[in-house]
C-alpha cells in the first residue's frame, strides 16, 4: 500500500491564519481593539497626569499640548482619565460576557440534553428574562441590588445569560440526537461526561460567536447605565459616567463629553468588527471573508 504524501498540504493553523489574513473585517477590528487594549494595560505609563487629581486652576481647559484631550469641570486631565477608563470598560465587557456564558451555557446544554418537560420548563424560565426590554431588566435589577459598578455588572449578566442558554439549547438538541452521543449513552457513560466531554465541545461555537458580538454591546449598555445614574459612581473612572457628569457643559465645552464619547464609539466599533470577523471565521459554510 502506497502512503499518501501530505507534506505539501497546508496545516490547520496555516489554513486558519490564511483565513484571518483574508478577513478584512476581523483584521481592522483586531487592530483597533489591540490599540484600546494597549491603552488599558499600559495606562499608568501612558497617562500624563493622575486621573483622580483635582486642580481647579486648570478646569475646563481645551485640548492642548499640555492636556491632550482637555480637562473636565474639576480640572482633571481627560486623556489620563480615558486611558484608565478603558480598563474599567474592558473589565465590564469581559466579566459580564464570561458570567453570562457560564450561566447560560449549562442551562441550555442540560435543557437540550434532558428534553421532555424538564427541558421545556427550564427554557420557559429563561424566556421570562428575554421578555423584558434589553435595558429595562438591568435597570430593575440594579434598583433592587443597589446602584454601583458591580451591581450593574451583575444586572447585565442576568439580562444576557438567556440568549446563550437559547443558543446552546438549540445546538444541544441537535447534538443529543447524534450517533456518538447515543453510543456514549449505550456504553454506560455518565450524564456529566456526556454533557461536558462529548456535547459541550460541539455546542460552544455559536456561544463564542455570540459572546464576541455581545462584548461591545455590553460596554455600551454599561455606559448607558452609568449615564442615567445607576451604574458606575465616583471615584470610578468609566466612560459613560464621564459623559454623564459633563453633559450639561457640552454646548460650551464640547471636549468634556466628546472625548469619552469618542472612546466608546471606537471601542464598540472595533468589537463589532471583531465579532463579525469571528462569526465569519467560525462559520463552517463560509469562506472566512
Amino acid at each position: 500500500m502506497t502512503a499518501v504524501d501530505t507534506s505539501n498540504e497546508p496545516s490547520r493553523w496555516a489554513t486558519l491564519l490564511g483565513r484571518v489574513a483574508g478577513n478584512k473585517t476581523f483584521f481592522v477590528g483586531f487592530v483597533l481593539f489591540i490599540i484600546v487594549l494597549i491603552a488599558a494595560i499600559f495606562a499608568p505609563l501612558l497617562a500624563t497626569y493622575d486621573p483622580l487629581a483635582i486642580n481647579f486652576d486648570d478646569k475646563l481647559l481645551p485640548p492642548s499640548l499640555t492636556h491632550f484631550f482637555g480637562t473636565d469641570e474639576l480640572g482633571r486631565d481627560l486623556y489620563s482619565r480615558i486611558l484608565y477608563g478603558a480598563r474599567t470598560s474592558l473589565m465590564i465587557g469581559l466579566m459580564v460576557t464570561i458570567l453570562a456564558v457560564l450561566i447560560g451555557t449549562p442551562i441550555g446544554l442540560i435543557a437540550g440534553y434532558a428534553g421532555g418537560r424538564f427541558g421545556f420548563w427550564l427554557m420557559r424560565f429563561t424566556d421570562v428574562f428575554i421578555a423584558f426590554p434589553p435595558l429595562l431588566l438591568p435597570i430593575a435589577i440594579t434598583a433592587a441590588l443597589g446602584q454601583g459598578l458591580y451591581e450593574a455588572m451583575i444586572a447585565l449578566s442576568i439580562s444576557a445569560f438567556p440568549w446563550y442558554a437559547r443558543i446552546v439549547y438549540s445546538e444541544s438538541q441537535r447534538v443529543s440526537q447524534s450517533l456518538y452521543v447515543k453510543s456514549a449513552k449505550a456504553s454506560g457513560f455518565g450524564h456529566g461526561r456526556i454533557l461536558f466531554k462529548h456535547m459541550l465541545p460541539n455546542c460552544w461555537t455559536p456561544a463564542i460567536t455570540q459572546a464576541s458580538m455581545d462584548f461591545g454591546y455590553t460596554i455600551l449598555a454599561a455606559a448607558s447605565l452609568s449615564f442615567i445614574g445607576i451604574g458606575a459612581k465616583e471615584p470610578d473612572i468609566e466612560w459613560g459616567l464621564m459623559v454623564a457628569t459633563s453633559r450639561t457643559k457640552f454646548l460650551d465645552f464640547w471636549w468634556v463629553a466628546m472625548m469619552p464619547g469618542f472612546a466608546i464609539l471606537i471601542t464598540v466599533f472595533a468589537l463589532n468588527l471583531l465579532g463579525d470577523g469571528v462569526r465569519d471565521l467560525l462559520d463552517p459554510k463560509g469562506d472566512g471573508k
